[in-house]
């Protein structure tokens, strides 16, 4: 075994679980691609005070949670906790809401880092595909982008997921409501901490996940009962648009999501098969991080996907992807000829996209193809002497185990023809 191994509270993708992982990229972005909203990737890493502006002070994420370090110039860095922060402030210096085309669209895709403690499905180094609809107020764009989660969730196969679906007010209303909770808050036996994030953001004690903070929040205000009539009015459109689309989802007063500068639309997507660490995804709208980081008034909305929790999710459900093998062919020489001769043609079927590896490395027949049935090879091309001084090679089907001789002028297209 290697002296070192992987740090703890993460993970390495190995084949062939790691062909899930980029299998559920592609399925979470795809509908992002045919919905106008453009590629995006930031640094690992950021100004430490854009998270604990743009996340909050007062979230666990920030206080307990980021990596934050000091480099040997003195700068103040965090590995980056989430994806929302990085990539507004990528938009605003590249001045994307100048360009006059509002929204900015854009998804991403990438690793985060958060000091957690380890447990199946929350790890220190996870990985999520995001999307952000920045610069536009629209209870469209809202509905628009839960759809695109629940068509990119469906499209892989899942069905036990829930939609969790909220509204924080806006800047009008939730000040009388903070008001209102901090009042009723004060009165419950809390630690200190707790009652330190009561002064802080209240809405974070709705989120708390112990059991002796949650018997104490009943009969606490809800914010349902304080949104003022354009949040009202704003929520009931989304909920609306989701219900036209045929998007089911739960109405949950006290979903607050973990990050202080959500605002209206909030939303969450859980599985019930994956234990206390449920939710696989979530979002909503912030009009408000903009001018936090120190940008224009900016009204935007956005999510991310948990790439690990929802391969979990799909191994919950014994959803199997149908990935396709690496290989289609395999290349078995016999002799050094025969090894020069079939390096070509491997290299011919690649240029022609077909998926082709080779037998490295000398080894005897028996070998060779035990090496072609672990690829998953749908064809082997073996030849040797014989072979080629009949100007062939022998083409062997890995499924019925047929074998016919095929000219080597017409290898190519022969193979490409089988495999359509």
């Amino acid at each position: 075994m290697s002296t070192f191994q992987a740090p703890k509270g993460t993970y390495d993708l190995i084949p062939p679980r790691s062909a899930k992982f980029l299998a559920v990229r592609e399925a979470i972005s795809a509908p992002l691609k045919n919905s106008g909203y453009g590629y995006i990737e930031t640094p690992g890493f950021e100004d430490v005070a854009l998270f604990s502006r743009g996340v909050g002070e007062s979230t666990d994420i920030v206080s307990k949670e980021m990596y934050a370090f000091e480099t040997k110039g003195g700068d103040q860095l965090a590995l980056r906790p989430e994806g929302t922060a990085s990539v507004l402030r990528a938009a605003l210096e590249a001045n994307l809401h100048k360009a006059g085309n509002l929204p900015v669209k854009l998804w991403y895709s990438g690793s985060y880092y958060r000091y957690e403690k380890p447990q199946a499905g929350r790890y220190r180094h996870f990985s999520q595909v995001g999307a952000e609809a920045i610069g536009t107020e629209d209870p469209a764009l809202d509905a628009e982008l839960i759809i695109l989660a629940d068509q990119a969730y469906r499209s892989l196969g899942l069905s036990q997921f829930r939609i969790l679906l909220n509204s924080l007010g806006d800047k009008e209303c939730r000040p009388v409501y903070r008001e209102a909770l901090q009042t009723f808050l004060r009165d419950l036996d809390l630690d200190e901490e707790t009652r330190r994030r009561i002064e802080i953001n209240p809405l974070r004690v709705l989120d708390d996940k112990r059991a002796e903070v949650q018997k104490q929040l009943t009969g606490a205000p809800m914010l349902r009962d304080f949104l003022c009539d354009a949040c009202k009015a704003y929520h009931e459109e989304v909920r609306e648009l989701l219900t036209a689309a045929g998007v089911a989802y739960e109405d949950d007063e006290k979903l607050v999501r973990g990050l202080d500068y959500y605002t209206r639309t909030t939303f969450e997507f859980v599985h019930d098969g994956l234990g206390s660490q449920s939710a696989v995804g979530g979002g909503g709208r912030y009009d408000g991080l903009s001018e936090m980081i120190g940008g224009p008034s900016l009204p935007s909305v956005g999510w991310a996907l948990g790439v690990d929790r929802t391969v979990l999710a799909l191994e919950a459900e014994g959803v199997e992807l149908g990935i396709p093998a690496t290989t289609s062919v395999y290349a078995v020489p016999l002799g050094d000829e025969a090894r020069r001769v079939l390096f070509g043609l491997v290299t011919e079927l690649r240029k022609a996209g077909v998926a082709t590896d080779f037998a490295f490395g000398g080894r005897g027949l028996k070998g060779a193809m035990k090496n072609a049935n672990r690829s998953g090879a749908r064809y082997a091309i073996v030849a040797g002497e014989r072979d080629l001084a009949e100007g062939a090679v022998q083409l062997k089907d890995m499924e019925s185990g047929d074998q016919e001789a095929v000219a080597l002028d017409a290898l190519v297209a022969t193979v490409r023809s089988r495999l359509a």
